[in-house]
């Protein structure tokens, strides 16, 4: 009996990503300054008004008045119309200094030493459904709203978009885990209301159906396209007209889309979000290093599905636990408990070795904040940060993703005899 699974993705207009995207910029300007900063910033956006506060130990200055207005206005409010816009919104801070009783626990004298900056379990999970190791709803969920941002700032066609956006995408699957078809896409987009009612709702839903989601398909590789069958059920704004959205429609905060952020709920999650935190906090950089983890065992033919899970204590080094399910689906003669205890051997699991490794110490956050953290490109840019105290900018070549390499497959391979 086939079954069906779903996820959703949220675009970069939606309330929560907007705060996201708040905390990572603020991260990205401590460590483009000083790479040792420790920071942990929390965002919250309503209607006309930005709200950030946390805790901050750095050796630098950041106008943080100026790099969220820039934000906002990035991702596309600018209209006065929104309720909600980056140049005359009120920005309220609340910023004080990290806590000394943590930092104690993290910083050591050695630093390959450096604690944990908090307890908590992170996961990392990949699978066979895509070409990138990904769930294939979350994978489409993220795709839908990317190309629909795309047709936004083009603004040639679908003209009436808005910034606030949610897709919903439902595949069917095999007894054996593997997609079959693409069941159900809901596709919910903030708009201008530009007719009345029906033949305003109507020409969205014909928009999405006929523009959009053949854009999507085109992107995709020939595998994924055949899943898409003349009988997809659509659900396009089914609750009726979607004018009033962003953080005017529905207060946002950071860290309310962890789900969206990382496998669209296949897998695990702990429960620690990601964005405003800085690499010393486990739950970002374990949960990056469990990906990498993951991905690479299943790139090396480990197994077709495999879980991983850390586990720390605040400001121990070495996780207290390694957890692997494969899900019945592994393909070597190891148990799941001698694949952990592998993964102890090939990995060092300390958090100053997981930031060295994935090179964590850099400004590459802004751009996670959106459309996952996990599934994404590997590269290497170069961005440029305007000093607050004076014209000297800091020009870094970071590279964005490393937890999404596969540099370890052949080392994985030789560990496992496959």
């Amino acid at each position: 009996m086939s079954y069906l699974f779903t996820s959703e993705s949220v675009s970069e207009g939606h309330p929560d990503k907007v705060s996201d995207q708040i905390s990572d910029a603020l991260l990205d300007e401590f460590l483009a300054f000083d790479d040792n900063s420790k920071v942990a910033i929390e965002t919250l956006v309503t209607t006309g008004q930005v709200v950030v506060a946390g805790e901050v130990k750095s050796k630098t200055y950041v106008d943080v008045q100026e790099v969220t207005r820039r934000v906002i206005n990035n991702i596309g409010y600018t209209k006065g119309a929104y309720r909600f816009e980056g140049d005359s919104c009120g920005v309220m801070v609340g910023i004080h200094e990290q806590s000394p009783d943590i930092n104690r626990g993290v910083d050591k004298a050695d630093k390959d030493d450096q604690g944990a900056g908090d307890q908590g379990m992170m996961f990392g999970y990949a699978c066979k459904d895509t070409d990138n190791y990904m769930p294939l709803p979350l994978e489409l969920s993220h795709e839908i709203l990317k190309e629909l941002a795309v047709i936004r700032r083009e603004g040639k066609t679908m003209t009436y978009l808005r910034p606030d956006s949610k897709s919903q995408v439902t595949i069917e699957y095999s007894d054996d885990n593997l997609p079959q078809k693409v069941h159900t896409i809901v596709v919910s987009t903030q708009h201008d209301e530009f007719d009345a009612d029906e033949p305003m709702l109507a020409k969205i839903r014909e928009d999405v159906i006929n523009i959009l989601i053949p854009r999507v398909k085109a992107k995709l590789p020939e595998r994924v396209q055949k899943l898409f069958g003349d009988d997809i059920i659509y659900h396009v704004n089914p609750t009726g007209k979607f004018v009033i959205g962003g953080p005017h429609g529905d207060t946002g905060l950071t860290g309310r889309k962890i789900i969206v952020d990382t496998y669209g709920g296949r897998g695990a999650h702990g429960g620690g979000a990601f964005s405003g935190k800085d690499p010393s906090k486990v739950d970002r950089s374990a949960a990056y290093a469990a990906r990498y983890i993951a991905k690479n065992l299943v790139a090396a033919g480990v197994a077709d599905e495999i879980l991983v899970q850390l586990a720390y204590a605040i400001g121990v080094a070495r996780p207290v636990g390694v957890f692997v399910n494969t899900y019945g689906r592994k393909n070597v003669n190891f148990t799941d408990g001698e694949i952990a205890q592998k993964i102890q051997e090939l990995f060092d699991l300390r958090p100053a070795a997981i930031e060295e490794k994935l090179k964590l110490r850099n400004p590459i956050y802004l751009e996670t904040a959106a459309y996952g953290h996990m599934g994404r490109q590997p590269k290497t840019v170069v961005k440029k940060f305007e000093s607050p105290y004076d014209h000297s900018p800091s020009i870094k070549e970071v590279e964005l993703f490393t937890w999404e390499k596969l540099d370890s497959v052949e080392k994985v391979k030789k560990a496992f005899g496959i």
